[in-house]
């Protein structure tokens, strides 16, 4: 006699169950961006002085150290936001698995193709930011006022403001694959965001100036540019997340 009871792998998970589950993927998400900032704290000297610290001197600009423990605070800072970087890949993964149970089987099939757009998606908002945005804004920044002012920078505020910024711009640049998921579940069409363009638009030179850690219209508007231009591709990614679910459906 056929057993139409699913698999006991495949049962309804009870709370506590989601609570393990849970705190079995952030520890593994934990453990990997541990794992790649131990990693990075070798190269910690290159990652400061050639990456982080090359778009600042390329514009004839020096850091200087305000505290006695600034050096080593930027240090740390430096490879903690290496390791979440690094280990965004896993970290992505990590998060796909947990939500992967609630989604039907011909969906977890897209698991490995989300999981590469998705940390495509960050990257390509990093690059943005460090080959784009951040060399834009520190020319502008060193050439403004410095004929009667001396710009000074601190290094702990200059790292802030440069990780700020590639963060912020990693995690702006995944509205694709966000619209991607909003799409397959239904909440988002691409007629509601056609509809709503100029609140997009709005919202999204919000966001732009709360991403960016300073209040300069350059900045913010290098960030709200590609914003737009991704809310625009999104609608085409909606209009592709609908029909190949429809397909699916029928």
């Amino acid at each position: 006699m056929p057993n139409d009871q699913p698999h006991t792998t495949e049962r309804e998970m009870g709370f506590l169950d989601h609570l393990e589950e849970l705190r079995s993927r952030i520890l593994k998400a934990v453990l990997a961006v541990l794992a790649v900032s131990i990693v990075a704290a070798f190269f910690s000297d290159f990652l400061v002085k050639q990456v982080l610290l090359g778009p600042l001197l390329a514009v004839g600009l020096k850091p200087q150290v305000l505290k006695p423990y600034g050096i080593m605070l930027t240090y740390m800072q430096v490879v903690l936001v290496m390791g979440i970087i690094g280990a965004m890949p896993i970290i992505l993964y990590q998060l796909w698995k947990f939500v992967a149970p609630g989604l039907m089987p011909n969906e977890r099939k897209y698991a490995s193709g989300i999981v590469f757009f998705t940390t495509f998606c960050f990257i390509s908002g990093i690059s943005f930011a460090y080959f784009i945005l951040v060399p834009t804004a520190l020319t502008f920044f060193s050439t403004f006022g410095t004929d009667v002012f001396e710009l000074n920078i601190a290094i702990d505020e200059y790292i802030s403001f440069m990780l700020s910024l590639i963060l912020g711009a990693g995690l702006v640049f995944e509205l694709p694959m966000i619209t991607f998921f909003l799409s397959k579940i239904g909440i988002v069409t691409p007629k509601m965001m056609r509809k709503y363009r100029r609140h997009a638009i709005i919202g999204i030179l919000i966001i732009s100036a709360v991403v960016t850690p300073t209040p300069d219209i350059l900045t913010q508007s290098l960030l709200a540019a590609p914003m737009i231009l991704l809310y625009e591709l999104s609608i085409f990614i909606s209009s592709f997340a609908q029909r190949t679910k429809t397909r699916e459906s029928a």
